[in-house]
């Protein structure tokens, strides 16, 4: 079944509906928005308190709007499905926020992301897609059969459904909120080969890939929110997980592009470590590059990241002989 179709209860039709006019109606405005760390969006907010002036600022920085921003039988759409929702007498707040991809436009959850199925999307989903463009661009031939393990809001499966248009691309997520996003992305996107499944991790996809990708959460979040909460280890629990369960499900030939962060403890990477266990004895090529050596450094200061001196983030890539 193709993401973009199926069957869903009304409410949610109806708020399809609503997404992808607001999503068509940016584009037609030019509407661009690069999101940034929610660390530079709130010194942003605090910089310029107040209404939206524009789209960008509805939209991308989630400040309060007039109702005079929007055509009205737009907002009166969005206001019946629940996107937008009074803020103060005469302005209104949109929940979710729509960044720009390239030349594609992504719709996720509104600022701050603290909902428990918060859909993120951020500097970690622009390097990510940029691994993902790079790792095509090196490939002898287009996958036939993807899949973007966490798909969130579709991002990473959206680089390569649209690189790969005779591809057959999934998303898999444990949200179905995430997975309603990826739907209207998608069809903004016009991906039409783009399917999604709600699975966790495989489990509940069969078959074997020529291309697996994935961007877990790699953060120990004292909320647990599912979206950054990566587990034991700092963080690290999910995505050796990861890599555990999507190795045995590669084609001949097919790669794990993996893309997380890890705690570096003492100088030593303790997710490179459990790595090399997980991939003792893998009959094919891997390798593993650290490509930004500092983020979330205001993270460091939470319970939990005593011993860590700093969050890197890196790309293990393996591909099956």
């Amino acid at each position: 079944m193709n993401v973009a179709q199926g069957f869903a209860p009304a409410e949610q039709r109806e708020e399809g509906a609503a997404l992808l006019a607001l999503g068509r109606w940016l584009a037609q405005q030019g509407y661009q928005f690069i999101t940034p760390t929610p660390l530079t969006h709130q010194r942003n907010l605090d910089r310029h308190p107040g209404p939206a002036a524009d789209l960008r600022d509805a939209f991308g920085w989630n400040r309060p709007f007039a109702a005079e921003l929007l055509p009205a039988p737009l907002l009166e759409a969005l206001q019946e499905a629940g996107v937008v929702v009074a803020e103060t007498p005469g302005f209104w707040r949109s929940e979710l926020r729509c960044s720009s991809l390239g030349n594609e436009r992504l719709l996720h959850s509104g600022y701050p992301t603290d909902a428990a199925d918060a859909v993120f999307f951020g500097p970690d989903t622009y390097r990510f897609a940029r691994a993902i463009g790079q790792h095509l661009l090196q490939r002898p031939a287009a996958p036939a059969r993807a899949v973007d393990i966490g798909c969130g809001s579709g991002a990473g499966a959206l680089v390569i459904a649209k690189a790969c248009p005779h591809a057959e691309v999934w998303g898999t997520d444990i949200n179905p909120h995430a997975l309603a996003l990826t739907r209207v992305n998608a069809e903004l996107a016009g991906a039409g080969n783009l399917r999604g499944q709600a699975s966790d991790v495989l489990r509940d996809l069969p078959g074997a890939f020529d291309l697996i990708v994935a961007n877990p959460p790699y953060m120990q979040d004292p909320k647990g929110r599912a979206y950054r909460d990566g587990g034991s280890g700092l963080g690290s629990g999910l995505s050796l997980r990861i890599l555990s369960e999507a190795l045995p499900r590669l084609a001949p030939g097919g790669t794990l592009l993996l893309y997380t962060g890890v705690a570096i403890v003492g100088g030593e990477d303790p997710f490179l470590t459990g790595a090399r266990d997980v991939l003792e004895g893998f009959e094919g090529q891997w390798r593993y590059a650290e490509i930004d050596p500092d983020v979330f450094g205001e993270d460091l200061v939470l319970p939990g990241y005593a011993s860590a001196e700093r969050i890197a983030v890196v790309v293990l890539e393996a591909t099956r002989a």
